[in-house]
């Protein structure tokens, strides 16, 4: 009989010590996981973001943030897109052959053909850095010092580099190479993700 209580007495205390010994054992392994996992800050800072483009009107520009830098979305014209194959003379590198842009891009819209008024652009000046301004026209006041040909593009305030509606960097200027063209891909026709790869013209 006494056997038979200490056999009962010993299969509780190796039950109830597995019970035990496994909850310390998840209480040690979950920080151990969980430490593993990007952090939020982490996340934030390469997550791709969403860019609404359902109230972008033609010659408007939006700005997003993605990853600590501004993209620039700009809704282009039937006209600028006829000017972007046409007037290329002045272009340091017309075909983007030595800037970074996803190889869908590759063209004189440098955007999905499908979506060919639709750009979507690094805001970050390929010389030090700083942000280009959208100058649509003569009418802004960066356009004063442009010439009156022109047609339409962006102007870096901190050292004089101009680009082209495409984000094309005109000869002769500081900056090396084109706007940077980041990843990105279309949910909808309205809805742009900008930091993910895709092809879905």
């Amino acid at each position: 009989m006494s056997a038979d209580v200490n056999n009962s007495k010993r299969r509780l205390l190796v039950a109830a010590t597995s019970v035990v010994g496994a909850i310390g054992a998840g209480f040690v392994a979950v920080p151990f996981i969980k430490s593993w996992k990007p952090s939020a800050r982490a996340l934030a800072a390469g997550a791709p973001v969403l860019a609404d483009i359902s109230k972008l009107e033609e010659g408007q520009m939006i700005t997003v943030e993605w990853r600590g830098k501004p993209v620039y979305v700009l809704k282009r014209t039937d006209e600028n897109l006829k000017v972007l194959e046409s007037d290329t003379d002045m272009l340091a590198d017309v075909n983007s052959d030595a800037s970074k842009q996803p190889d869908y891009c590759k063209n004189s819209a440098r955007s999905y053909d499908k979506h060919a008024k639709i750009s979507v652009m690094e805001g970050v000046c390929t010389h030090l850095g700083c942000a280009p301004k959208y100058v649509p026209d003569l009418n802004n006041p960066f356009a004063g010092s442009l010439g009156a040909d022109w047609k339409g593009g962006f102007f870096c305030p901190c050292h004089g580099s101009l680009y082209d509606l495409s984000g094309r960097v005109y000869s002769s200027m500081p900056a090396p190479t084109n706007l940077p063209i980041p990843p990105y891909k279309y949910e909808s026709d309205t809805v742009i993700l900008i930091g993910q790869d895709g092809s879905n013209a």
